[in-house]
């Protein structure tokens, strides 16, 4: 099966949010606030976008 942007896009931010939570479990550090936590809004459209990926995954993963 071909990816398609959507596909890749939804990937590479569902790669991001995982390794964001792995620096918050390990770490305590949230890249995310620390990039952008100074702009809160931006901050959480990529929360939002990230948990879209992965409703968008989970659709993906399950498509024949």
């Amino acid at each position: 099966m071909e990816m398609k942007t959507l596909d890749w896009i939804a990937l590479a931010l569902v790669i991001i949010g995982g390794l964001n939570w792995g620096l918050v479990g390990l770490l305590n550090m949230d890249l995310v606030q620390l990039l952008f936590g100074s702009i809160p809004i931006l901050a959480q459209i990529i929360y939002i976008l990230v948990g879209l990926s992965a409703l968008y995954m989970i659709y993906f993963a399950t498509k024949k």
